[in-house]
């Protein structure tokens, strides 16, 4: 859970209204072939569930009064890499501040893999 104080109250996110906040606006990015499971418990769930879990590929960590978030992708076959990581880390930075008001210190891509145009259609 991650709490927040302000002249108003308590406000408390809970993780999965995070993980799927940031898993659809890294997912939404050009050349994103698909998120990664990253965790045995992502694991899990997608094959109990035989669906994507919200939070696949997706880590959220609390430095202080910032967030730091971790992000396990697969791009798409022929695209330019530096660019696709470059487009999800100011697309999520955006995204979750103009959402939660919280302050992304580090939004962390890692490509685990390169898919081709013919598997990321199946």
């Amino acid at each position: 859970m991650i709490k927040l104080e302000n002249q108003l109250g308590n406000i408390t996110i809970s993780p999965d209204y995070f993980a799927n906040l940031v898993g659809r606006a890294a997912s939404e990015c050009f050349g994103v072939a698909e998120m990664v499971v990253t965790t045995a418990k992502q694991g899990l769930r997608s094959f109990i569930s035989k669906q994507d879990p919200p939070d696949k590929g997706v880590r959220v960590r609390e430095a202080g009064d910032k967030l730091i978030i971790d992000l396990h992708i697969i791009v798409s076959y022929g695209v330019n890499v530096s660019a696709i990581v470059k487009s999800i880390v100011n697309r999520v930075r955006f995204v979750v501040e103009d959402a939660t008001g919280l302050t992304v210190s580090k939004v962390n891509v890692f490509v685990d893999g390169m898919k081709a145009d013919s598997d990321a259609a199946n």
